[in-house]
Formats: structure tokens, sequence, C-alpha cells
């Protein structure tokens, strides 16, 4: 099928030859007749396959009959990223330069003047990320009742950039008697629910498994560590015949580490995410294309729609955490027929992440050849290890077991037992300390036995020690575990030293009685008490 069978007029028909496009895409041959046909579209097809061109190129013939009107743009375009929306600009720029249609690009990092002035003059067709169209629709700068075609660009893009209330608040500005056309890569539940809100009846267009990866991509995955990743990456961009690549990364300081290691080895590299100011995006992904730029470090600003068609080679650097990422990712590399090769570096923590992917592509990634790299990944140092222990010399190899075991042995026994003289020993009298001293007879076997009895030795005669050191280690604690029947008795803990103040009686507070016998006993005791007062007294007096 040609594009001369689609029905288009001969003014986009011109514009696709120069292009030198002859045969459309599987998704453009089935999507451009149904909207040219006036029908509400749902078109489901992995990145690459041409979605954009399905939809621009029947809106320039839809388009091409009819006037602008000042602020009241005829077709509006919500795309996700500003990459995505410039691009679309590009082929709208490409494909109608034979129309005379006029149109708008909003999106952040351009000054609001200049976009209005366009506004102003009416625009055919208004290219838009939803941020900056609703800070216009604010500024009361463009109104969507004269809209006439809504495309909604990588909707699951959207919903994972959180741009679905916006999506949904800006249709509901717009005409309910609408064609609306709405693409996708994958179909989430809630992509399907908002097809059901937004489309009316669509025709559904699925030119491929969702989440499909294509047949000329070579996929690799490398095992490695944390630490070892830069490293890995930069042998895997030597040895492998790598045209221009496209680095992945998962957050935006490791794009920053990652520049930087790439820089201080001599290999030209730029980076794109979108803390980055537009200007500098515009030239980066430029320098990218015409080949001034070799290695792209980038977020998955990148990881949709961005047509560039040379790219030999994608890394990701980082396994993404969302498995439908990957497609997109190496969606990059392969395109136009082309053949691909991507490498997923992963360690053991992205084990979760990995089975995700593997699901959703519905087969598994093949391992890297660690042979083809003399980097070995961290995980396997251990083998390494265990081999290099292998080829050392047999004398060597058993000189350092016996010395290992002669020396964990009697460190092993030996702890505990210094620990029990040492907690037994505290609060021992010198007396106990001597009757527990070894005698000379006790020592000498010690000397003459192997480490191992010596310390057998040893745990038994602690043995006692360590009952009764335990049995007084509440008493030696500041008399905790003590019975009251206990607080008459001699202090312990202090050896011969008492201090005088711990030694002196202490006047106990009067009890007082539950029974009239408690209570005689007590009248008794107090007579007696005051009759040795009036004794002591008069001995006072006659002295």
């Amino acid at each position: 099928m040609n594009f001369d069978e689609l029905g288009l007029g001969p003014d986009v028909l011109k514009a696709v030859a120069e292009t030198g496009y002859t045969e459309p895409t599987p998704i453009q041959a089935k999507a451009i007749p149904q909207v040219l046909a006036g029908r509400d579209v749902l078109g489901i097809a992995q990145t690459g396959t041409g979605k954009t061109a399905s939809f621009t190129l029947p809106m320039i013939d839809l388009l091409s009959r009819g006037r602008a009107r000042a602020r009241m743009p005829r077709s509006l375009i919500l795309e996700p990223t500003r990459e995505l929306a410039a691009q679309v600009a590009e082929n709208f720029e490409t494909y109608g330069k034979y129309s005379k249609l006029s149109m708008a690009l909003l999106i952040g990092g351009v000054s609001f003047g200049d976009q209005e002035k366009k506004l102003d003059r009416g625009v055919d067709v208004l290219i838009a990320t939803p941020g900056r169209l609703l800070d216009h629709c604010g500024r009361g700068k463009v109104l969507l009742t004269g809209v006439q075609i809504l495309v909604i660009d990588e909707a699951d893009r959207m919903l994972d950039m959180g741009f679905i209330p916006d999506i949904e608040e800006i249709c509901k500005k717009i005409p309910f008697t609408r064609q609306t056309l709405f693409f996708s890569a994958t179909m989430a539940p809630e992509i399907t629910r908002l097809t059901d809100t937004f489309l009316q009846n669509p025709e559904r267009i699925e030119v491929a498994r969702p989440s499909t990866t294509s047949s000329n991509i070579a996929q690799y995955l490398v095992k490695t560590s944390r630490d070892n990743k830069r490293d890995v990456l930069r042998e895997l961009i030597q040895k492998d015949n790598v045209k221009n690549a496209i680095i992945f990364c998962n957050r935006k300081r490791d794009i920053t580490v990652v520049h930087k290691a790439l820089e201080k080895s001599g290999l030209s590299v730029g980076s794109l995410h979108g803390d980055l100011d537009q200007s500098v995006r515009t030239r980066t992904l430029d320098g990218f294309r015409s080949g001034e730029i070799r290695l792209l470090v980038a977020s998955d600003v990148a990881a949709r729609g961005l047509d560039i068609p040379d790219v030999s080679h994608v890394f990701n650097f980082d396994v993404p955490s969302h498995a439908e990422d990957y497609v997109h990712r190496i969606g990059r590399t392969g395109r136009a027929g082309k053949s691909g090769t991507t490498y997923m570096l992963a360690t053991r923590e992205d084990g979760k992440y990995l089975t995700a992917i593997e699901k959703i592509i519905g087969s598994s990634i093949p391992v890297y050849d660690e042979k083809k790299s003399d980097a070995a990944p961290a995980d396997e140092k251990p083998e390494k290890a265990a081999s290099e222990a292998a080829d050392a010399p047999a004398d060597l190899t058993v000189a350092s077991s016996e010395t290992s075991d002669a020396a964990d042995k009697p460190a092993s026994d030996e702890k505990p037992a210094r620990a029990r003289r040492s907690r037994g020993g505290r609060g021992r009298s010198r007396k106990q300390a001597d009757d527990a001293a070894p005698t000379e007879e006790d020592a000498a076997p010690a000397v003459s036995t192997a480490p191992e009895e010596r310390a057998a030795e040893e745990t038994k005669e602690e043995q006692p020690r360590r009952s009764s050191s335990r049995s007084r280690a509440p008493r030696e604690r500041g008399g905790r575990g003590r019975d009251r029947d206990d607080d008459d008795g001699p202090v312990l803990g202090l050896g011969d030293h008492v201090p005088a103040f711990m030694l002196r009686a202490v006047k106990l507070p009067k009890r007082r009685p539950e029974t009239e016998e408690d209570e005689t006993a007590d009248d008794v005791s107090s007579d007696m008490d005051a009759a040795e007062s009036i004794t002591s007294d008069s001995e006072v007096e006659e002295a």
C-alpha cells in the first residue's frame, strides 16, 4: 500500500514524497483513513512505529478547509514533554509546507510574550504541554471553544507524569462535539477509563501487542555491582562499536555523576533532564542529532517519542522501576528498520524490577558474555578469589590453615574464661583472691599441656567460681536482688575498706501496730526506751 491509496490531498502527498517515504507503516495505514472519515481513534502501537504521522497527515488535510480566528485554535495536540511537542511541531512544518496553516507551540521555558503574539493572530494547530496551556487559559489568552480535533499523544506517559487531572480540566473547556484521537504505546487500566470518558465509539487500532520490543534490537543483561557500574559502562563503550548512544538513568543526580565520569575519560558527552533550561535541552538534542555529541546521558524525558534515526546503542545505567519504561527506552534504537543494541546494567537489588520487565516483554533478556569484557562484575569476585586460592602453592595453604586453627581455638576458649574471671573477681576480699589463686602445682601442668587442654582445665576450674560469682552478683551491684532479712548482714563488695558512714546505725521508723498484741508490745518497748533514757540522764548528772 502507498500513501496515494489513503485518501490524502495532493499537497500532503507532495510533502510526504519529498521526505522519501513511499509506504505507510501499519499504524498509519489503518489510522489515516479513519481520521479522514471523522471518527474517534484509539491507536495502540509500540514506539517508533510512526504514530505522529498517523495523526498529523490527516489533520493537515482536514484543516486545509477553513479559517483560523484569533485566540481560538481549531485543533489541539497535547504532549507530555517539551521535546515531544517540539518534534510534532517540526512534523507539521515538514508535511504542511504546501498548506497555508498557522501553528503555535506552547511549552515551558519560553517567554509568554512570543506565544501570546501567535495566539492573537489566530492559529489552526495548537501544540502544547498541559501545564503551559492551562497557564494561558488562566490568563485569558486562549479559548478552546473552537477546537474541532483533539489529540492526546503518549497517554501512558501523561499518566506517569501526573497530567491526567490537567487533561480532564482541559477537556471540560473543549466542545463535546469534537473528534478525539487517542494514542498510546501501552494501555493501563487508568488509560482504559480515560478512553471511555473522552472517546465516543472509537475505532480501536492495535498493530502490536502492548509493551513488546522490536525484533531488530539485540538486548543484553550485564550483571554488575553498584560501585562497578561506571567502569563497566566505560568498557562496554570502548569495546563495542558504539557510533552514538543514549544512556538512561533513573535519577537526575546520577545523570550528573555519569556525565562527569565519561567526560573525564575523554568522551564526547551531553546530558538531558527536566531541570535544564529549555535552550540548553534544545541545543543538546541538536548536537546529538548532528553527531557533535556522541553520548547522551538522559532521564526518561528522552525515552518517549524522540525521533533520532541513527542511534546505534542504548545503555540502561539503571534498571527502570516501571517495566513499561524499558520498552520506550530501548525503542530509541532500531528505528526505521535499522538494527540496534541495548545493554542493561543490573545489580542484585534490581531482581524485582528485572522480573517485571521480562514478564511484560514476554521473554528473558540474555546475559552478556563476560568473556568479551575484562571487567569482572563485583558479584563474581568471590569466585575469582576462590580460583586464585586454588592456584596458590599447597604448602602455603596448609600452613595458613594450621595457623588460623591454632590461633582461633585458644582465643575463642580463653575469652569466656577471662570474662568470667573479671566478673567473678570483683568485690572479693584479698583472702578470697589468695585462696582462688592457683598454686605452682596447679600451674605446672598448664604450661606443659596443649593450648586446647589448658583452656579446658581453666574452664573446669572457673566453673564453681562462676556459680559463686553469679550468686553474689546481685549483691555486688548495689544490693539489687537481696532479701529484706539480709539488711543487717555484713556489707559485701568493698573488701576490708568499708567507709565509716556505712557502719553507722540507722534508726528505723516506728511500725504501726496492726493488732492489740502488737500495740502492747510497742508500749512495753517504748517504756523500756524511756527507762533507759532516764537512767542515762541520771548517769550524766552524776558524772
